[in-house]
């Protein structure tokens, strides 16, 4: 048998843009993205804990040391600059390797989304 589990979590991030006119996904620092072991293309859920939306999407590398977080496409739509997210990751495995399995878990600055 085989079960979800969260893979990774970066954990209370602020929206720094929305770009409605981009294809789609969602823009993180590349920092952030290597820190909670989520690469390009992986699928994202989002969290909005500001106005509770929840929604899911692919990842893309923005710039190092951005702190960016930009939600692109019909996604920009769900959330405002400033907005509190959290970005999680999931991954299927086997129930006794899921017991024993830990998590990438990511804290960032929550004033600039930077690693401190």
């Amino acid at each position: 048998m085989q079960i979800e589990v969260v893979k990774s979590k970066i954990h209370r991030v602020k929206v720094t843009g929305a770009d409605l006119n981009y294809i789609g996904s969602i823009t993180i620092d590349e920092d952030l993205m290597d820190a909670a072991n989520i690469i390009q293309g992986e699928k994202v859920q989002i969290v909005n804990n500001n106005n509770g939306e929840r929604l899911e999407t692919y990842a893309i590398p923005g710039p190092r040391k951005s702190g960016e977080i930009t939600l692109n496409g019909a996604a920009a739509r769900k959330v405002a600059k400033g907005d509190v997210l959290i970005l999680i990751t999931y991954a299927r495995m086997d129930i006794e390797a899921a017991k024993k399995f830990n998590p990438w878990l990511v804290f960032p600055n929550e004033e600039n989304n930077l690693l401190t």
